[in-house]
């Protein structure tokens, strides 16, 4: 369909985030799958793929991240339009003879049908297949089809976990095409889950997307030529300050590139900016209000831009998101937590306050070997002998979210978007067109069928995988493991396209067949692995979907990007994971000389042993220590009923704008995130999300996402740096006599980052009602 651009140049998107960082204007003749974009983007994804599954193995390590590549490719792909021929080449498709395929005059049935001479036409008309290697300049859809593969392919796979924890741990045998299966069908099951949201999550202008304002912002800014106009004239000279998008992106890169080396590594006090404590480090009271590492954060300074973003980007997330989450995080663990920790419930003052791992009756980190059989089933008296197992405050307060969540987002969805799905469904328009939309109708649309044959093929592979190997999870399983995230990917999504904050399954998806296949570790790993992936590739897709849809991607360019990138970092990323563990004899030792210990896997562990072991019947069930967490159901679903009561009562109120499950999922990152990583990032993002926006609307629609990713990419290849040149080499040396001096010690030799428990356990362990367990 063609579209007359000269009857829209002026109109633009409604939301003022967009207009900021997104083009409304489309050149549908530039190329975007070239034989060049392919060399970019496939080198880099494969490449840093499998750098990012080696790392996943080791402690401490960087990551990799998309954003880093966005930059990597900039200068490739400009290299390749130098350097490559601009000539065209002709290869000669085959075609039949037309003797071959004659035309009767009449047939039985009368003349010959037009299908027949369509067809006939199509296989005997000589044709051609045209390319070039160098199409002309390196281009913005080019550039952004790298960045999508690198966002869908870098990522380790979350199904390896279960692949490494089942042969460590649990003595299962898993060969490299029962693995590749695994991965390939938890990921490509859920690209095909994503097309059938297109009409929900990327068509309407209401979706958002945060992340990718600021993808826009750093594409546009490599791309585009700034163009300045004056009221004097285009020969008007330039404000004497006048600084373009480009300059000021690689001025705040490289100073945040090199002030990480303070935060990171020289002065990591910086990092724990927890001064409050350093003035009182025994005083447990101030260290848990004002802790920075196990505490509640209050000191709110930190000069170490991973902890400001450690949940995300505040100048990315809107500002009323960033208020819901506050708002949570204050409720919940500025005085909820507390109150709970200093009256002893559930025994938490005898263990640190925010901790990422488990605790038996004597203090220690749970041990799972202890309740284990030799084939990795639970021994009740083994469990009977040892303890029940406790949850550090931050765990137990998570928990309970997250069960409030799961219902709260479901009934949310249904009252506030309900209309919405319901036209989507049939096929009605949910939104009127924006601009980006309108322009997207010069290119074809993927067909529902093609997500649909995408969807099939790799369910039908992931049954192969369960009934070829010996997995103990049954069809039914994997069936219901993939009907959960289908059910969470639109609430789910809303929430993401909408705040940036994005919903885990982790916990239901280890509580389900926990319940329904108690007992069995590996069925739970591959459940959850199924469950957890699948909703992450789906919003990872969908988001790659809408960034598609800002900068004008062919639509159908995105689908075969997206499942090339996909499929064959799927091949390469499992054969690295079978390579390392061939070579490396003591892998995921405590001791390994390269410190590949695996720490991803030994929580995925300690998960499946909680929840495929011990049971969520034991932990939340009748009788139960945390059994009255699972009114947290209940009441998730009870709370967005009376907010959307009174907003259809009073529209006009400040109600309307409250979101319950984006209150409760806000703290989701908790633990291992800290009180420090929220009280800096909200107060990062009021200053500019909030103070600046307003004060400064024209520097802020120009600068703020170009300085949310000159602020993250740098951090990243800062930390890449230095960890590659400081603390990699000599086992960390170096290093070590850093840290030795007071401002690398003074944070550490605090109650708050030691994790001081508030009441030290008595002689014997706590003591415990209603134990040992009836058997």
């Amino acid at each position: 369909m063609e579209f007359d651009f000269d009857a829209i140049d002026e109109e633009d998107s409604p939301f003022p985030e967009v207009r900021a960082s997104v083009s409304n204007v489309d050149d549908p003749d530039m190329p975007a799958l070239t034989v060049r974009m392919w060399i970019v983007g496939l080198f880099l994804c494969l490449v840093s793929g499998s750098l990012n599954v080696f790392f996943n193995f080791r402690q401490p390590a960087p990551g990799i991240v998309a954003f880093a590549l966005l930059l990597i490719a900039h200068p490739f792909g400009k290299f390749l339009a130098l350097v490559l021929p601009i000539t065209t080449y002709r290869l000669p498709l085959p075609h039949l003879p037309t003797s071959w395929a004659p035309v009767p005059s009449e047939t039985p049935l009368g003349r010959v049908p037009t299908f027949f001479r369509s067809v006939r036409t199509t296989l005997c008309t000589p044709a051609c297949l045209e390319f070039s290697l160098n199409p002309g300049p390196w281009n913005i859809k080019e550039h952004v089809l790298v960045f999508m593969m690198a966002n869908v392919a870098v990522t380790t796979p979350y199904a390896l976990n279960a692949i490494v924890v089942a042969e460590r741990y649990y003595g299962a045998s898993a060969s490299y095409w029962f693995a590749l299966n695994l991965t390939i069908s938890t990921q490509l099951i859920g690209f095909g889950i994503a097309g059938f949201t297109r009409r929900f999550l990327v068509w309407p202008a209401s979706m958002v997307w945060p992340q990718n304002l600021v993808a826009c912002t750093l594409l546009n800014t490599l791309h585009a030529e700034e163009e300045v106009s004056y009221d004097d004239g285009e020969d008007a000279p330039r404000p004497k300050y006048y600084m373009t998008r480009y300059k000021f992106f690689m001025i705040v890169f490289g100073g945040i590139f090199f002030w990480s080396f303070l935060p990171g590594f020289a002065f990591k006090a910086l990092s724990y900016f927890s001064f409050i404590c350093w003035a009182a480090p025994n005083n447990l009271p101030v260290n848990l209000f004002f802790g920075s590492a196990s505490g509640l954060g209050m000191s709110v300074l930190t000069f170490d831009w991973a902890q400001i973003s450690w949940i995300g980007s505040p100048l990315m997330v809107p500002w009323w998101a960033q208020v819901h989450v506050f708002v949570g995080f204050v409720l919940f663990f500025w005085i909820l937590a507390p109150a709970l920790y200093f009256s002893g419930a559930w025994a938490m003052w005898y263990f640190p306050f925010s901790i990422n791992q488990p605790f038996d009756r004597y203090g220690n980190i749970y041990n799972v070997t202890r309740v284990l059989t030799a084939d990795a089933k639970l021994d009740p008296v083994k469990y009977a002998e040892y303890s029940p197992l406790f949850l550090p405050t931050t765990y137990a307060i998570t928990y309970l979210l997250a069960f409030a969540l799961s219902t709260s987002v479901i009934v949310h969805t249904i009252l506030y978007h309900g209309k919405a799905l319901y036209a989507g469904v049939r096929r009605m328009k949910v939104e009127q067109d924006d601009i980006h939309a309108k322009l997207m109708r010069n290119y074809p649309e993927v067909p529902d069928w093609w997500y649909g044959c995408v969807f099939v093929l790799f369910f039908a592979i992931g049954i192969v995988a369960m009934e070829v190997w010996d997995t103990t999870l049954p069809v039914w399983g994997l069936l219901l493991s993939v009907l959960l995230p289908a059910v969470y990917v639109l609430p789910s999504g809303f929430i993401f396209a909408m705040t940036g904050q994005s919903i885990t399954l982790n916990i239901i998806a280890q509580i389900l067949p926990g319940t329904l296949l108690a007992g069995n570790p590996l069925a739970n790993m591959i459940f959850k692995s199924y469950s957890v992936q699948i909703l992450n590739e789906s919003t990872g897709f969908v988001q790659d979907l809408k960034l598609g849809h800002y900068i004008k991607v062919p639509p159908r360019a995105t689908f075969v990007a997206q499942g090339v990138a996909t499929t064959l970092a799927a091949f390469v990323q499992v054969g690295v994971k079978y390579w390392i563990f061939g070579a490396v004899d003591d892998i995921c030792t405590n001791n390994q000389s390269s410190q590949l210990t695996c720490p991803h896997n030994k929580v995925f562990f300690t998960a499946s042993a909680i929840w495929g072991v011990v049971g969520p019947e034991r932990q939340f069930g009748p009788g139960s220590m945390y059994n009255p967490v699972l009114y947290a159901l209940l009441v998730g679903a009870i709370l967005p009923i009376p907010f959307y009561l009174y907003q259809r009562r009073y529209p006009t109120t400040w109600v309307k704008y409250v979101s319950i499950p984006v209150l409760l999922n806000g703290c989701a990152y908790i633990p291992p995130a800290t009180g420090l990583n929220y009280s800096s990032w909200f107060l990062v993002g009021f200053l500019f999300q909030f103070w600046i926006r307003k004060k400064a609307f024209a520097w802020w629609s120009k600068f703020n996402y170009v300085l949310s990713g000159a602020l993250d990419t740098g951090t990243v290849f800062g930390y890449i740096f230095i960890f590659l040149t400081l603390q990699f080499p000599r086992n960390g040396e170096l290093e070590e006599k850093v840290n030795n001096w007071w401002g690398n010690q003074v944070f550490v030799n605090t109650a708050d980052y030691q994790g001081v428990p508030f009441k030290v356990i008595p002689e014997g362990g706590i003591p415990l009602k209603n134990w040992p367990p009836a058997s």
